[in-house]
């Protein structure tokens, strides 16, 4: 960040904190954030905090800063352990887009590290317990919500609803994915019937949450949130593109699939293999959207390039699924 805007940041953090003597001390890129920029913020008196504003190019389907913020905030309210939210700004001449900051939070959340420790959120099956009473608690956050309006109306069917939104999303792109679109059809024919909707992460995995050696002390990129089936967040966590090569710990890559339901509560194992296969379509989807922002010269990045050689993986995965579901 240039000296000009660090000087308006500077400005605006003294107003937004009621501090007229803050002082920024240190600000550094942190890694990671294909579609958001992540800024280590360390400010006088000690205080840590993390800058969370847009990159260059982003997905249609993600939030905005004020609306993640507004939903950092519900989550922090219903005992979900994310960063503190503390201030919005919503004004893009200050730093050039807006931006919201948290407090920041000790631990790692580098999926090849949390993987292959066996220590890492107090010990493998603690750690996903502990998952899944995060989610338990994500899902108590129920429409209607006047604070998260912006979400829309829930779906009366968020399987089917899915369904739709992925089709139309295959329909955007330059090239025919027919894997996909017969993926789809599957779900479409074993879809199962409606529950009542809850606020879903919508990207809960490993690698979106930080650990430590005693437990979770983050859940974050909120910006996928949205009304829909809670099982949903169940499978796209437990999703094999999710486990990071370390395929025999179904959750996440860190722990087992029961201690998950476990720590979770009531869970219908059938909806979430379910949400499974669609996470693997989906996140396909999202894989040549991002390689997409590269093709096109919106966004030159190596990492969203790599992205999209992911696609034939996860088509040989979603051909595996659908013809073993065939078989039950």
């Amino acid at each position: 960040m240039d000296e000009a805007r660090r000087a308006r940041l500077t400005d605006w953090l003294r107003a937004a904190s009621g501090d007229p003597t803050l002082v920024i001390e240190k600000m550094a890129l942190l890694s990671g954030g294909a579609i958001q920029q992540n800024w280590a913020v360390d400010v006088s008196d000690g205080r840590a905090w993390v800058l969370r504003t847009d990159n260059a190019a982003t997905l249609a389907v993600s939030h905005g800063r004020a609306q993640e913020f507004a939903l950092l905030r519900a989550a922090f309210a219903a005992g979900v352990t994310v960063p503190e939210p503390l201030f919005l700004c919503e004004d893009a001449a200050v730093t050039g887009a807006p931006f919201f900051l948290m407090r920041r939070v000790a631990g790692t959340a580098a999926a090849h590290r949390v993987v292959k420790s066996e220590t890492l959120g107090g010990g493998r099956e603690a750690c996903v317990r502990a998952l899944g009473r995060e989610l338990a608690r994500i899902h108590t956050i129920r429409p209607p919500r006047v604070d998260l309006a912006f979400l829309g109306e829930p779906p009366v069917d968020a399987c089917r609803a899915f369904v739709a939104d992925q089709r139309a999303a295959l329909d955007r792109q330059r090239t025919p994915r027919p894997v996909l679109e017969w993926g789809l059809r599957h779900l479409e024919r074993t879809a199962p019937p409606p529950v009542p909707v809850t606020l879903c992460h919508n990207d809960f995995r490993t690698g979106n949450i930080m650990l430590d050696e005693q437990g979770v002390t983050a859940v974050l990129d909120w910006e996928f949130s949205l009304w829909g089936d809670p099982h949903a967040d169940l499978g796209w966590l437990c999703a094999k593109c999710w486990r990071f090569g370390s395929d025999a710990q179904e959750a996440g890559g860190i722990g087992p699939r029961a201690a998950l339901y476990e720590g979770y509560g009531e869970v219908d194992d059938a909806r979430v293999r379910w949400w499974e296969l669609g996470a693997h379509i989906r996140w396909a989807s999202i894989a040549v959207d991002q390689a997409e922002r590269h093709i096109s010269g919106v966004e030159r990045n190596l990492e969203l390039a790599l992205t999209g050689h992911m696609v034939p993986g996860l088509e040989w995965e979603i051909l595996r699924m659908v013809e073993a579901r065939d078989a039950e």
